[in-house]
């Protein structure tokens, strides 16, 4: 049997080039406030969902454990 990643890629998200969605913009702005980092205009969804992860491992959320 093989195992499944439930998590897609966001590079092969369908509507990964569309903006990013208010919570994720939501989100990154406490995530970058917390980092000390600035939060580029015009991310996708897929850009933000990247940049969220890189982020939450700069920051210690969303790290279980």
């Amino acid at each position: 049997m093989t195992e499944r990643n439930p998590e897609k890629d966001p590079q092969d998200w369908v509507t990964g080039d569309e903006p990013m969605t208010g919570p994720q913009e939501s989100y990154l702005a406490t995530l970058a406030r917390e980092a000390g980092r600035d939060v580029p205009d015009g991310l996708t969804k897929a850009e933000a969902s990247r940049l969220i992860d890189e982020l939450q491992e700069q920051t210690g959320r969303g790290v279980s454990g």
